[in-house]
């Protein structure tokens, strides 16, 4: 019954690779976690991680992204304004952030 229920209902796919590939960096990030050396190492990975699944949710190229916010705070960005440097305040092809 299952199998055949896609027959019945448009919406249903024929399979699930689209979900699989949604949810194959999760595991693949949490495995190559266990190599982060520390529990400082394992908290500053899971922050990398956290900024670049909030990059692709946003449809920002994450190294640009990290080019771009590394390169402001290297040229004296105010602590104040982090907010600016949010993903989602990240504008890839202007040289300013909103």
């Amino acid at each position: 019954m299952g199998l055949t229920r896609f027959l019945d209902d448009g919406c249903i796919e024929m399979d699930t690779n689209a979900v699989e590939n949604a949810i194959r960096p999760i595991p693949l990030t949490r495995k190559n976690a266990l190599f982060a050396g520390n529990d400082d190492g394992a908290v500053t990975w899971a922050r990398m991680a956290s900024l670049i699944g909030t990059c692709k949710l946003n449809g920002i190229n994450p190294q640009a992204y990290l080019e771009r916010v590394l390169d402001k705070i290297l040229n004296g960005h105010m602590q104040d304004e982090i907010k600016s440097l949010m993903p989602w305040n990240f504008k890839p092809n202007g040289s300013k952030y909103s």
